[in-house]
């Protein structure tokens, strides 16, 4: 007998808009009110508590350039014009709680261009002069209130940061390499300096405690606008056109401005701000708010629901073209050469092993955000194959140093290594996949090159079949019973040597040749299954590769870039949705830097017959 659900389905929720990851996520920018006096490099009240009191001041006009004097004050609507800064300026630092408590401080005179330390002090009615800044400069990163404000490099000021207490700015600990227009937000005790022009613009982010800078997750996208707005926990920094949200881990990519602009002023709350003016293509006296709403749906991954706003069926999905590299915590030990195929999660990650100058012993394990050295390998080697997952590790095989191959296999234990069982046929530039119960190795150089593979059960290894063809520096995705191995590099048989296309699947018994990648290469980063997965960065004869390609279950596709090229790099991950890739070689030299793989949940219509 039919059920009732099988006959009649399931039902469907209807929802009055998207699901979305949190209220900012799914917060919108919207048109305020004009400012009377377009214009850039204008100050404004940073912390102000709601977009209903804020106070916007000073700033340039253009053309001609002209340095202004004029204070606005908005409403939640309108802006109205109240007493002038006595100093006219531009490019100023501003900082605030309201459209009665305010200060501003340097920026530059013109038309004989000069930068100033002179600070005022706003009450609500009228401009005070106040001690100035120890440093003169424009084009500062400024957070705080009227009482407890913080400036933050700029031109003329050689990355330096001052805190104001209401009377006098005193100096703290410098930023590191000097840049204008940092999107600062926070307190004094507690901020967030994010991107800024060095030159060129950073994707650099960096936390304050009082004393001194530290280095965070950086930002998605560079930028240097000096818009931001927030707590150090919850804070938005708003780019050209990209908003980004820090949580007090990570950023995430919110809802885009409609008005491209930088050198405006900010003021606000993560879930209720606003930036007013700035430049370029024009000066303009446009404001634009942004609001988060007080209740949403939380998105859930495979949800199917109808949007009663738009009309239409949704599904969240995470399709990984819409996946994107971002920079993560600096490795402690610049190497490459780690473990190809390296265990592990964005989230609990793990490398061990390579070479910078000798082979490396050295352990580091990642927690998505630092790395934090472990205990050592008994013994260094370099290019050798890594199975398994942070807690349960394996190092297989590889090389000591030139001509000195090893069979040797360590085991981790998420604290320490232990001596294993040999592989049978020693080699380096070996692939691996699967876990520290059960793995697979392939390929390699004894020499000379083999195509040996060998399988893991958890207590021996046993020869298997052998790949079609035998290379070095490949990669591979998957388990001991179903893998990919993936490009690497031919050696040379009566023509050229040469770097492959090729892809052979491994379904616990033998190998097939399945479709090949786009790009040839050899010594890239890998993560995922043969289902879903995908290999990025790299090697060729001619250059360095950041190219990113993603298995479907049917073909390969081109997605995002690294941001820079590399090869020889720990990697890990276990989807197409999340990996790292950390280290490696960026030619002449080796590297420190991870790199995040991301893919956002995301509401996709649904055709419905």
């Amino acid at each position: 007998m039919s059920k009732y659900k099988e006959i009649k389905g399931f039902k469907v929720q209807t929802l009055a808009s998207d699901t979305a990851a949190s209220a900012i996520a799914a917060g919108t920018w919207s048109s305020g009110g004009n400012m009377n006096t377009g214009r850039f490099g204008n100050g404004a009240s940073r912390n102000s508590s709601a977009t209903t009191s804020v106070v916007a001041f000073a700033g340039f006009t253009s053309p001609p350039l002209t340095a202004r004097n004029e204070t606005e004050q908005y409403n939640g609507s309108t802006w109205t014009e109240v007493a002038n800064v006595n100093t006219s300026r531009g490019q100023v630092g501003g900082s605030g709680s309201s459209d009665s408590a305010a200060l501003v401080f340097g920026g530059e005179v013109y038309p004989t261009p000069a930068n100033q330390t002179l600070t005022e002090s706003w009450n609500g009615t009228a401009w005070t002069e106040v001690n100035d800044l120890n440093t003169a400069g424009r084009g500062m990163g400024n957070t705080g209130t009227s009482t407890a404000a913080l400036a933050v490099s700029g031109t003329g000021r050689s990355g330096f940061t001052e805190i104001y207490n209401g009377s006098t700015w005193t100096e703290s600990g410098d930023i590191p390499s000097n840049r204008t227009y940092p999107n600062v937000f926070g307190i004094t005790t507690s901020a967030i300096s994010a991107g800024g022009d060095i030159p060129p613009a950073t994707t650099d982010a960096l936390s304050f405690n009082g004393t001194s800078w530290s280095p965070i997750t950086s930002l998605n996208s560079a930028t240097s606008t000096g818009h931001a707005f927030g707590t150090s926990t919850d804070g938005l920094s708003v780019g050209t056109t990209t908003t980004e949200y820090w949580n007090g881990s990570s950023w995430t990519e919110v809802a885009e401005i409609a008005t491209p602009r930088q050198e405006g002023g900010a003021a606000g709350v993560s879930n209720d701000g606003l930036i007013c003016g700035g430049t370029p293509p024009s000066t303009t006296a446009a404001t634009e708010e942004f609001t988060a709403p007080s209740t949403f749906t939380k998105i859930n991954l495979g949800q199917v629901y109808y949007n009663s706003g738009s009309n239409a069926y949704k599904v969240t999905e995470q399709p990984i073209s819409g996946g994107t590299w971002a920079s993560g915590g600096n490795i402690n030990q610049t190497r490459s050469g780690m473990g190809r195929s390296m265990g592990g999660t964005l989230t609990a990650g793990i490398i061990h092993g390579g070479i910078e100058s000798t082979a490396r012993a050295l352990t580091e394990l990642y927690n998505g955000t630092s790395w934090t050295e472990s205990g050592d390998m008994s013994a260094a080697v370099r290019n050798h194959a890594a199975t398994g997952t942070q807690t349960a590790a394996s190092a297989i095989s590889g090389t000591s140093g030139p001509g000195a191959l090893v069979a040797t296999v360590e085991n981790f234990n998420g604290s320490s290594w232990t001596d294993g069982t040999s592989i049978n046929e020693g080699r380096e530039q070996i692939a691996g996949v699967g876990l520290q119960t059960a793995g697979l190795v392939f390929g390699g150089n004894e020499p000379p090159v083999t195509a040996a593979t060998e399988l893991w059960n958890g207590s021996t290894w046993t020869e298997v079949a052998d790949l079609n063809t035998a290379r070095v520096e490949m990669t591979g995705i998957g388990t001991s019973t179903a893998a990919y191995a993936i490009s690497g590099y031919i050696p040379p048989s009566g023509s050229a040597p040469s770097f492959t296309t090729n892809v052979e699947e491994w379904n616990g018994s033998s190998w097939t040749v399945e479709s090949n990648i786009n790009t040839k290469r050899g010594s890239s980063g890998a993560s995922g299954t043969i289902a879903k997965g995908f290999i990025f960065g790299g090697v060729t004869h001619t250059s360095y590769v950041a190219n990113t390609e993603a298995w479907d279950g049917s073909s390969w596709s081109e997605v995002a870039d690294l941001g820079t090229g590399v090869s020889a790099m720990g990697s890990g991950g276990t989807s197409d949705t999340s990996a790292f890739s950390a280290g490696g070689n960026r030619g002449p030299a080796n590297t420190n830097a991870t790199e995040e793989w991301t893919v956002p949940e995301v509401n996709t219509t649904i055709t419905v017959s």
